[in-house]
């Protein structure tokens, strides 16, 4: 059995707890500290320095004049510095594992997952893929001539901002920072206040591998951080992991610079009568409860078909009931506390909502400290705040519905687009609903949290304005530059556009 170490001077002495990384050295931040917690205890894991606005501006410096040499460099000798950055990452995945269990409550089997499955993968992903960026050759269909020639090429914006959540502090970080470096990009990282340690472990490898100074660079802290990074003129894209409200500031904020924003999910789960009912229980149960509910793509609505809703609720009632539930070191244990109070706090308004509404509740597990139980309303209605917003936490609102129809009508209802989950053995239905959906991804029976890292990702409406992952990751962050040749030569042609003018 795995222990987390939770004596916070052996971790203030053997894990990297300075606030920046700026042209390759570490620095404290000028802003003071902010204390980690364990969320299983409450117990303070390590202080850790926090930067300002003005180590945001030497941050950027650093990586403005890291920018020519990077983009310069031969693609291959990119994609060679990324391939060992996987390969150290995995070295090394074990101990960062650790500390995100011990600094987000992440299950630690969940945890292995996140390092070993996604975050170093994308490091050799983003190799391959960088290899494969194809520009285009146009033809000439403005002149009648044979001498021009156009070509479609890729270049870096130059300083890009990552700002990353701490529900997958290294996964989410790692997808950012290796598409946004292997384009020939620099950037400055802003890892959630919640993971800083294990995002510093990670950041760490770096240098080592190879990356050289500048290229990314790393800013420890909270809010005034990320919105000066936001705000600096020498910012050339933003990409952010967050919430919706603070999506939307951002893009305001950088209206004409490149931003990629990855925002809330509502997370409609539809059955439908023809459904596997015990196949929709367990994505269900994946969807509602996988880290507490702290995802973006979780199951926020069931929205069950009556002729099928007493046995599907009963099933998945029975199956909650055997969730284990607590120490997230536990190798057995399947759900662990929320991350932070303000999680905790929004899912307890929404489940009080609910019950002061009508809604019936069974809850499962303890409720004491960050720990929030896994919980069951049935008789949920649409005027209820856990069937508008965004709840993320362990919870699995349950809303009977009559027909195909209503079920489209509640999943298109909040605004918010990410991904969308459909239970049905019939394909037809399952492409008609698929396409009355707006949501960026919808899954035919496979639980909403299921994702490919090869396949492009992003939400639309308030879930958020582009696509990450992948190719999409790099057209995101490269300008599409049009080349235009006139070889000359002694052939006569005609400017005039067909039609004459």
């Amino acid at each position: 059995m795995n222990t987390i170490l939770t004596n916070s001077s052996h971790l203030d002495s053997s894990h990297p707890t300075q606030g920046a990384i700026i042209a390759g050295k570490w620095f404290d931040g000028s802003a003071g500290t902010f204390e980690v917690r364990y969320p299983h205890t409450g117990e303070v894991l390590h202080t850790v320095g926090k930067c300002s606005p003005a180590d945001v501006d030497k941050a950027v410096a650093s990586a403005k004049a890291a920018y020519p040499g990077w983009a310069n460099t031969p693609v291959i000798e990119r994609a060679k510095i990324l391939r060992r950055i996987h390969t150290l990452f995995l070295q090394r995945a074990e101990p960062i594992a650790q500390m995100i269990t011990a600094e987000i409550g992440k299950t630690i089997t969940d945890s292995r997952e996140e390092v070993f499955e996604y975050s170093a993968p994308s490091w050799a992903k983003a190799a391959e893929e960088v290899l494969r960026h194809r520009g285009l050759s146009l033809p000439s269909t403005q002149e009648q001539t044979t001498n021009k020639r156009l070509v479609l090429t890729h270049r870096p914006l130059g300083v890009v901002a990552a700002i990353t959540p701490y529900n997958f502090p290294t996964d989410i970080s790692s997808i950012a920072l290796a598409h946004i470096v292997a384009a020939g990009n620099t950037v400055i990282w802003k890892p959630s206040e919640y993971a800083a340690v294990s995002c510093a472990m990670m950041a760490e490898l770096f240098v080592e591998a190879g990356l050289p100074e500048g290229v990314i660079n790393v800013v420890q802290g909270v809010g005034d951080v990320g919105a000066a990074l936001v705000e600096h003129d020498d910012i050339k894209g933003v990409f952010f992991t967050g919430s919706t409200k603070t999506g939307r500031e951002i893009a305001v904020k950088c209206a004409l610079k490149p931003h990629l924003l990855e925002l809330g999910g509502d997370g409609p789960f539809i059955i439908l009568p023809d459904a596997d009912i015990d196949a929709a229980v367990d994505g269900a149960i994946n969807g509602c409860f996988y880290y507490s509910g702290q995802v973006c793509t979780s199951a926020e609505r069931l929205l069950v078909h009556g002729d099928i809703y007493e046995e599907f609720v009963e099933k998945f009632k029975t199956q909650a009931r055997k969730l284990k539930i607590g120490d997230p070191s536990n190798e057995k244990t399947e759900m662990g506390p929320l991350c932070n109070e303000t999680t905790l706090r929004r899912a307890q308004e929404h489940v009080k909502d609910a019950v002061a509404k009508g809604a019936v509740i069974e809850q499962i597990g303890p409720e004491e400290g960050l720990y929030f139980p896994a919980t069951i309303l049935t008789g949920v209605t649409t005027d209820m705040l856990i069937a508008q917003e965004e709840t993320f936490g362990p919870v699995a609102p349950i809303i009977k519905i009559q027909s195909t129809e209503e079920a489209i009508e509640i999943a298109n209802s909040t605004g918010l687009g990410l991904i969308a989950s459909l239970w049905t053995r019939d394909l037809a239905t399952a492409w008609r609903v698929a396409e009355a959906l707006p949501h960026g991804s919808v899954n035919i029976n496979e639980t909403s949290n299921y994702w490919d890292q090869l396949a492009p990702f992003g939400g639309t409406g308030n879930s958020g304005v582009g696509r990450e992952l992948s190719q999409w990751f790099l057209e995101s962050f490269t300008e599409r530059k049009l080349i235009v040749f006139d070889l000359g030569g002694q052939d006569r042609y005609d400017r005039r556009a067909e039609g004459g003018w």
